[in-house]
């Protein structure tokens, strides 16, 4: 089993009304020359989760920090006209604490380990639209 120091949170960067899943972000990340798609899970806007790689292969989300981070991807995440929003739905945002809850037991990664993917150095993103940290410790939403 594979060393988990960082459950990372994404958006997929799409507007409120673009419901996709795992096969159609794996086919965004293959035309890329991936291998397969980058996330180990994906919530869609019904709050279903999908899972994409095995936790126990390395993900491809945060470049130079992927072999010790499990990397979720929040389906939503910019407004009509591609700015930056925490556009999700109540039933992501419970599935999402739902599934952090269960990876952090799992891999036992304490709170501090919880990031969002702009959380990390030199990233240059607003991924995942919003501060996870502070959502994760006061559930409150703030971008």
């Amino acid at each position: 089993m594979r060393i988990i120091e960082h459950l990372v949170v994404h958006c997929a960067a799409t507007k409120p009304q673009m419901d996709v899943g795992v096969e159609e972000i794996r086919r965004w990340h293959k035309d890329r020359g991936w291998s397969d798609v980058g996330y180990h899970y994906v919530i869609r806007r019904s709050g279903e989760v999908e899972k994409g790689r095995p936790d126990d292969v390395v993900g491809a989300h945060v470049a130079g920090h992927n072999a010790r981070t499990i990397g979720v991807c929040l389906v939503g995440g910019i407004d009509e006209d591609d700015h930056p929003e925490p556009n999700f739905t109540d039933a992501q945002w419970r599935s999402l604490r739902e599934l952090l809850l269960d990876l952090q037991k799992r891999y036992d990664v304490d709170d501090e380990g919880i990031v969002g993917h702009r959380d990390f150095p030199a990233t240059g993103k607003a991924c995942p639209s919003f501060d996870v940290r502070r959502w994760w410790k006061t559930g409150e939403v703030k971008a």
